[in-house]
């Protein structure tokens, strides 16, 4: 290894913000092309850290899909919702945004909002990338928990229970609600369905993660109703015990950067409470195919693979 070379690794700092999960990494420019060895050290860090965090990193659309692709093919913005226009890569997010919006909820939970991004579909993108740029001065935290950890956490006649489990992950419109507005519309007209294994084996570290998208799995294939639902239940109040979660206070500049295969989020609720605009950019990046530990992998029931296609087709 060169001099040069020895110099970018010791700039590149990653500090631990808890036990299980979320690094924060300095050292880095990322308006700016990466070397590979802090692609690397950063690559690295979101192996371990399931979720890193960049401070006063302030990317234009260009730059942050141009730090996106060095990690991976980037997919369309949005499968059902789109993306800005023309940048078919980036995805808006913002305080009045409907797309998460499920109003007139009856029972909240304590996994309600938790989600891993896309798990409708039957290849769920690696990867997130999300840019914060009008930020309030308190509130809009979002939340990140660790479903390795989770995982390893249950007993293990459970863990050799759901290893054998799959479970079918929908995308569609809140019952009774398709047709009446834009949100409803553009879900039923891209309608996604897959089964996944209900534990999903890591394709670069061989972890197996509780693969439990709290938003999008609807039932346990092979179970009762009343089975799948007290089970499902069990499995979603574990995986976002506070002990396996990370908590990020946004700022103008920041930057999280996420495995899709070991994570689900929250996204905040109270900033819908507040007066101060919320707006941050995300980029996907595009996912294999889920496999469990029995080798078997996910299958679409309705709906296509999440890729580069896609966004040719939007744009």
């Amino acid at each position: 290894m060169n001099a040069a070379v020895i110099e970018h690794a010791a700039r590149v700092e990653v500090k631990p913000l808890s036990a299980h999960i979320g690094a924060e990494i300095s050292g880095v420019d990322l308006t700016r092309p990466l070397p590979k060895d802090e692609v690397k050290a950063i690559r690295d860090a979101l192996l371990k850290w399931r979720v890193v965090f960049f401070r006063e990193q302030f990317l234009s659309h260009e730059q942050h899909v141009a730090f996106s692709a060095q990690f991976g093919e980037l997919t369309v913005g949005h499968p059902v919702f789109g993306h800005v226009d023309g940048h078919p890569e980036i995805y808006s997010i913002s305080k009045f945004r409907k797309a998460t919006r499920f109003e007139g909820q009856s029972v909240l939970r304590p996994w309600t909002g938790w989600h891993t991004d896309v798990t409708a579909a039957v290849n769920p993108p690696y990867a997130s990338i999300l840019r914060g740029v009008t930020i309030p001065p308190y509130g809009g935290d979002t939340q990140w928990t660790n479903l390795v950890a989770a995982y390893q956490k249950l007993s293990a006649p459970l863990r050799a229970f759901v290893d054998g489990l799959r479970g079918v992950h929908r995308f569609a419109p809140p019952q009774g609600a398709a047709g009446t507005d834009a949100f409803a519309k553009a879900v039923d007209q891209h309608t996604l369905v897959s089964e996944h294994p209900l534990v999903r084996v890591h394709p670069e570290t061989g972890e197996r993660a509780l693969y439990v998208s709290p938003s999008f799995l609807k039932h346990i294939a092979g179970l009762a109703p009343r089975e799948s639902q007290a089970l499902l239940e069990l499995l979603w109040e574990h995986v976002t015990r506070p002990e396996f979660t990370v908590r990020f206070k946004w700022e103008p500049g920041s930057i999280a950067f996420w495995d899709n295969r070991t994570t689900a989020h929250l996204a905040p609720t109270d900033i819908f409470d507040l007066d101060f605009d919320r707006q941050l950019y995300r980029t996907t990046l595009v996912g294999d195919i889920p496999v469990g530990p029995d080798g078997q992998s996910s299958v679409a029931i309705e709906g296509s693979p999440v890729g580069a296609a896609a966004a040719v087709a939007l744009n």
